[in-house]
């Protein structure tokens, strides 16, 4: 994650403050011990990042529990009290509190029902349009990140190897990771489709050779100077950018039947306000 924070705040970004950075873990409902009534959590960040008196924090509480679709009556409540979507909207109400323009979401509906999942990034979408913000949004599900991200950074061993905008690394992905990646979203429309597998063995996050090509020994395209010459970030045009000696832009097979949905970021529709 802070390997992803670094490749956007490089790039410089003006009048940005990292002030204006919040973040939502997940199990967010967790990290309070011992746990205190929600209205009080939601009070955690804005008193001590804000500076606000109690009559504006409580005036603030409230108006965040409304984004969030939170009724007034649940704030009184402890977390134990609560759902799984109830308490994933008071972990985003407790983030926004503060204005950040930047949040970092790691898998923020990882532990939800699927029904929750699509209340959540509704809710989520919703709020980046209405507030303006920028997300980070950290996740292993892959069509949540094409639902709801504009652009995708894709990570191997805690290395960035490719880059650029959703439709373009999902359409036609450089990396032979990127395409494993890809091959391997389950689709009713590839039954019987013969799926890029990899072999090999991942190679030892612990003290990796900074010569070496993290991806080296599973990926299929691997030569000789991938094992003595590590790759860098390169520009591909377009916005595009691999850490590969041998990038090869393409649609592969497996994935030559990919629906395109970004014409809508969440196509569902469930009416569940208190999730």
């Amino acid at each position: 994650m802070l390997a992803a924070l670094r490749f956007w705040l490089d790039r410089g970004v003006d009048g940005f403050r990292v002030d204006a950075i919040h973040h939502l873990i997940e199990a967010e409902h967790l990290r309070d011990n011992p746990p205190n009534p929600d209205w009080r959590e939601g009070q955690s960040p804005a008193r001590r990042l804000a500076r606000l008196s109690a009559a504006a924090l409580k005036a603030r509480v409230e108006e965040v529990a409304a984004l969030t679709g939170l009724p007034r009556e649940l704030l009184g409540r402890f977390p134990h009290q609560l759902s799984g979507g109830q308490k994933a909207r008071v972990g985003i109400a407790r983030a926004i509190a503060v204005e950040p323009g930047l949040l970092i979401l790691d898998e923020p509906t990882a532990a939800l029902d699927v029904s929750v999942q699509v209340v959540i990034l509704q809710l989520l979408d919703d709020l980046k349009r209405r507030l303006g913000m920028s997300y980070l949004f950290v996740s292993h599900d892959l069509n949540v990140v094409r639902l709801l991200c504009d652009r995708v950074l894709i990570m191997y061993l805690g290395k960035i190897v490719e880059s650029g905008s959703v439709d373009a690394v999902f359409d036609r992905p450089a990396h032979p990771y990127t395409k494993a990646l890809v091959a391997a979203i389950p689709s009713l429309g590839h039954r019987g489709v013969k799926r890029l597998r990899l072999g090999g063995e991942p190679r030892s996050p612990i003290d990796p050779d900074p010569r070496t090509c993290r991806f080296y020994g599973r990926c299929p395209k691997g030569r000789d100077d991938c094992a003595t010459v590590m790759p860098e970030l390169r520009s591909l045009g377009d916005g595009r950018s691999v850490a590969c000696h041998y990038p090869e832009i393409g649609i592969p097979e497996i994935t030559r039947a990919a629906p395109a949905v970004r014409s809508n970021p969440i196509p569902f529709q469930i009416p569940h306000p208190a999730s």
